[in-house]
């Protein structure tokens, strides 16, 4: 199927096409989460994650701390309670189950 379009014809209306993969939606959709407050620590988060993915090897330990602190543990400065025990946990082993939309926090933990 062409890119946003099902097998069936159909319009893509996936998170993941919509919000991620369109550079508007993406910037519309971060729009939302940093205007809310409510839900301004998870467009933190995205934003942080993505700044993660782009950093050297050598500061991926650091960046990583911090975003652990800020974001994953209860008190940080941008708690996410939103996430998952199982989403925030370390990983049991290469390529543990966070879901494939959980790849940059596995990321995160990898480099603890």
């Amino acid at each position: 199927a062409p890119p946003g379009h099902t097998q069936d014809g159909g319009q893509e209306t996936s998170f993941r096409w919509q919000c991620v993969e369109q550079p508007i939606g993406k910037l519309l959709f971060r729009r939302f989460l940093e205007g809310s407050a409510q839900f301004a620590a998870a467009g933190a988060l995205w934003a942080e994650i993505e700044a993660f993915e782009q950093c050297e090897d050598a500061e991926r330990e650091e960046a990583a701390k911090k975003l652990r602190g800020r974001f994953f543990t209860p008190g940080g400065a941008e708690h996410c309670g939103f996430l998952s025990a199982t989403a925030t946990a370390p990983p049991a082993g290469e390529g543990a189950g966070l879901g494939d939309n959980m790849a940059a926090v596995r990321l995160i933990w990898r480099t603890w």
